[in-house]
């Protein structure tokens, strides 16, 4: 399975066979493709999921070694990069499988990591998407920062989940291995139907990274659909790979996406007031950074609100959410910071 950005090679068909497709979005990671590919090939079933590498217009050798070294494996090959949304909205929109999985290529799987997942999905028609528990790589006992064991939004809009809030990771004792329903599943192996990720509209190209996954899933729960965590599924995250922790660009992403998720999915009638508070709490955030001398930081906090000034406009047109999905949500600053509740389980 191959296709260019304009013309499709005669190979680039419609394929049909199992109903699952894993897909992993590469960007000149040949060398990640050698360490993590080998245990997703050896782990998923060819009778039930097509393993797919969609290459963004990679200029490495990564097109050379998926040929030489993983013959089972399908391409995508696309001859542009077009970011992490839209190189999946694109590869999404040319297979024909029930389900999709999107894996990040710094992901090891496990033996029967699909089975849990696929069960969740065929036995619940009203659940959209859902996620493995997803552990550290490099620690294998610790929960993984991106995602841990199932996602949840806090009344201001700020992302946390079982296994980890804001920077306190939890080591996997057990303690989250109920599955649940979340608010969101975490994009590094996010498991969700085809259908309803077009319908969704996919990921939102304009986010570029981080948050992404989070606003999707949002959008699928008001379109009336559940959203799983399936902690029997077990993946190992390298994480980092993209923008480290403390990177003032990923600092301007998640504040300027996080604004625009908000804007995009609170009804109007509420979505005045949060903004209200979230530029507070932003200016808090701001204030701490030019304090401790993290100008890089701070400079990253403004441009993210001046460039969501910029961008919310863009969403001007989209229908009026029906529901505040956050009405209730607890309010994790004040549980994290005052009460000094660093576990999901002590909230």
């Amino acid at each position: 399975m191959s296709t260019s950005t304009d013309m499709p090679l005669p190979l680039q068909e419609r394929y049909k066979g199992p109903d699952t497709a894993v897909m992993i979005l590469n960007w000149n990671g040949a060398e990640m493709m050698r360490r993590f590919l080998p245990e997703v090939v050896r782990t998923t079933p060819t009778d039930i999921a097509d393993v797919i590498v969609v290459d963004n217009g990679s200029t490495d050798n990564s097109l050379q070694v998926l040929a030489d070294e993983f013959p089972t494996v399908k391409v995508i090959a696309f001859d542009t990069n077009y970011g992490f949304a839209e190189g999946y909205n694109r590869a999404v929109a040319l297979v024909e499988h029930q389900y999709v999985v999107l894996l990040n290529s710094d992901v090891a799987t496990s033996d029967g990591w699909l089975d849990g997942l696929r069960a969740e999905m065929h036995d619940n028609d009203d659940v959209a998407a859902c996620q493995p528990k997803i552990l550290s790589a490099e620690q294998p006992g610790m929960f993984e920062y991106a995602g841990a064991c199932g996602g949840y939004i806090d009344r201001h809009g700020y992302p946390y989940c079982r296994g980890r809030i804001f920077g306190t990771v939890e080591a996997d004792e057990g303690q989250y291995d109920t599955p649940a329903d979340v608010h969101w599943a975490s994009g590094a192996a996010l498991m969700v139907r085809r259908k309803l990720y077009i319908e969704a509209g996919g990921l939102d190209a304009d986010f570029f990274a981080h948050m992404e996954e989070i606003d999707l899933c949002w959008r699928l729960r008001l379109m009336g659909y559940r959203l799983r965590v399936v902690p029997s599924s077990k993946v190992y995250h390298l994480g980092g790979g993209s923008l480290p922790v403390g990177n003032p660009r990923k600092t301007y992403l998640n504040f300027r996406n996080n604004l625009l998720m908000l804007y995009k999915n609170l009804p109007h009638h509420v979505r005045g007031k949060a903004l209200i508070v979230r530029r507070l709490l932003d200016t808090i955030a701001w204030a701490k950074s030019v304090a401790t001398f993290h100008m890089a930081d701070a400079g990253a906090i403004l441009r993210a609100h001046r460039d969501f000034r910029r961008m919310k406009h863009n969403y001007d047109n989209i229908r009026d959410p029906w529901y505040n999905l956050l009405q209730g949500a607890p309010d994790i600053l004040t549980s994290y910071y005052l009460k000094g509740k660093k576990k999901y389980s002590s909230l």
